[in-house]
Formats: C-alpha cells, sequence, structure tokens
C-alpha cells in the first residue's frame, strides 16, 4: 500500500510504571520516524500470543524494531542464560521474533535496530553472544553509565567497516565509518539468509540484511540516535522511509 504518510509499526517493551507494568517506545525512535522516515508511528504492544501477524503486517507499511535494556531469552535460541531474569523481555520476545518472520515472509520492510538487530538474526536461526566484553580480544561495547543518555547516543564510540555485495553498497555508503554503541549483547551464529553488512574494528557484526528483500536491514548501533549529526545513520533511515513511501 502506499500513503502520503506510511504507518511504521513499532513494538513496544514493557516497562514498570509506578509499580505497574506499562507499554513503551523512547520518543528518539517516534521523532526518526516522523522526521527522517517521515511516516507514521503506530506502537504494537508485546502481547505476542494473542496477534495475527500476517494480518498485522499487511495493514501497515514498514516495521521499526528498537532497542531495549532487556535482552532476547537465551533459551529460545537454544543457550543457556549468563544473565538476570530481570533483563528478559520474554512479552516482547513473543511479539518481535513471530512478527519479524512473517515480515520477511510477506516481503515488509524492516529496520532493526540494536535489540531489533538481534531479534532479527534470532528470528533467522542464529544465535548471540551474551557478554562481548567477557570475550579475550574483544571490546567493550557497553554505553558509558556515567553520562546522558543523549550523550552516548552521539559519541562516535569506534569503526564499522562496510561490506560488499549489500545494501549498504547499494547506498553508496562510505567503506569506513563511526557508529555509536550501547549494548553488550552480539551476534554470534549469522542468522540463515542473512548478509553481513558491517563489522566493528574488533570483528563484531555490527549490521546485515536481506538484500534480495526490499528492505530487511538490521543495525547494532543506534541510528536513530545520532541521524542529525550522522550523515551514515541518516541515510540508512531515509533509505528505510524512500522504500515504506513508495
Amino acid at each position: 500500500m502506499t500513503r502520503k504518510h506510511p504507518i511504521i509499526l513499532i513494538p513496544g517493551n514493557i516497562i514498570e510504571y509506578n509499580g505497574l507494568p506499562a507499554h513503551a517506545i523512547r520518543d528518539t525512535y517516534v521523532r526518526a520516524v516522523v522526521d527522517v522516515i517521515k511516516g507514521i508511528p503506530l506502537m504494537i504492544p508485546a502481547i505476542g500470543k494473542d496477534f495475527d501477524f500476517a494480518d498485522i503486517a499487511a495493514q501497515v507499511d514498514g516495521i521499526l524494531l528498537t532497542g531495549s535494556p532487556s535482552h532476547v531469552a537465551p533459551a529460545v535460541y537454544g543457550a543457556k542464560q549468563v544473565f538476570d531474569d530481570k533483563e528478559l523481555d520474554t512479552a516482547r520476545d513473543a511479539t518481535t521474533l513471530p512478527l519479524i518472520r512473517k515480515a520477511i515472509e510477506m516481503d515488509k520492510p524492516v529496520m532493526a535496530i540494536c535489540r531489533g538487530f538481534q531479534e532479527l538474526n534470532v528470528a533467522m536461526g542464529g544465535t548471540l553472544h551474551q557478554r562481548i566484553h567477557e570475550i579475550p580480544g574483544k571490546n567493550d561495547h557497553r554505553g558509558a553509565k556515567d553520562k546522558p543518555l543523549k550523550v552516548v547516543y552521539e559519541t562516535q564510540a569506534h569503526k564499522v567497516i562496510a561490506q560488499k555485495g549489500g545494501v549498504f553498497e547499494r547506498l553508496h555508503l562510505p567503506h569506513e565509518f563511526t557508529v555509536n554503541s550501547l549494548h553488550q549483547q552480539g551476534v554470534d551464529k549469522l542468522g540463515k539468509g542473512l548478509h553481513i553488512e558491517a563489522v566493528s574494528d574488533d570483528g563484531i557484526i555490527e549490521a546485515v540484511s536481506i538484500p534480495s528483500k526490499k528492505f530487511i536491514v538490521g543495525t547494532q548501533w543506534h541510528p536513530e540516535g545520532d541521524w542529525y549529526l550522522n550523515k551514515t545513520s541518516e541515510r540508512i533511515l531515509s533509505a528505510f522511509g524512500d522504500i515504506v513511501r513508495g
């Protein structure tokens, strides 16, 4: 479907608000949809078992998968969990993972960021490193906890190297560019059918795609957090916008 302002579905996170569960998305994602993608953001709450994902995907023009303080449950990809249960959001897992698979099947455009990037990998049969900073030879990719989040978003933490043969090459992105970094988990085994778009200078997969689809792209960094000063982040979000606007 083609609209002047495409509808972009954003799965929410479950957080605690005044002692009760609440469904939420950060304003940076909302602003990126409105200001860069030129769409209308629409949140879907994390209650996965009650949804007909094919019907939902058919009603929207694209899907934006956000970052989150929570992590994909390792049980989903057959691994032993090494972090506390409070870092889980199993309701989000139950929403996003089947939604991703259905979106890919229907060739619905997807922009997957941070946790969303990891969800894309897991949905396609991949696995995750749960603690990158504990792997010998790897850098600490977590953001500074003593700085405001806006500062962490704007900090260009490290370089990534774009790979050939995918979406980034078609977009004429630079061979090397800098990104922010706010994650402690990352891709271990690559999901089936995913193409590596970029790797960090210490060898961590930083972006993936399915080049044969209209637009299925995932970034481990947060383009919604620095697009106004990072031209590469802005170009990726704009490319998603171009596709969903038809």
